[in-house]
């Protein structure tokens, strides 16, 4: 059960964009991936921060499982970890990444990026 952290209760992660800083450096790969950070709060969360970094350290990936607003479970991989102590309690920042696909479904898409109307507008490849 260490390979993932799950969202148990509440309403679906809100995730934004990524376009620069060093998250930035976490995408390189053969493959374009969408960087997206979300904030939650939780209970523990440098344990939860100490389970990225031990899957980490042994080459492995660590997914963040929610439930979407579809309602299906999503799982997405996470690829930084941080925790922050409030006053209301504990946040956990994670960065994840996204396929173009997923992406286009957590953050839809923009009209302006293709340079078309709504009824000409083609699907990215």
């Amino acid at each position: 059960m260490d390979d993932k952290i799950t969202i148990i209760e509440g309403p679906p992660p809100n995730f934004e964009d990524v376009h620069e800083g060093w998250p930035l450096g976490l995408n390189e790969s053969p493959c374009l991936h969408k960087l997206a950070l979300t904030r939650l709060r939780t209970f523990n969360g440098p344990a939860l921060v100490e389970r990225c970094y031990r899957a980490w350290s042994k080459h492995q990936t660590i997914q963040l499982e929610f439930r979407a607003a579809d309602g299906l479970v999503h799982k997405t991989p996470i690829v930084a970890s941080r925790t922050l102590e409030m006053d209301e309690g504990q946040l956990i920042f994670l960065w994840v990444r996204f396929t173009e696909q997923e992406a286009l479904l957590e953050f839809g898409a923009d009209d302006e990026q293709y340079g078309k109307e709504d009824d000409e507008q083609e699907p990215p490849d």
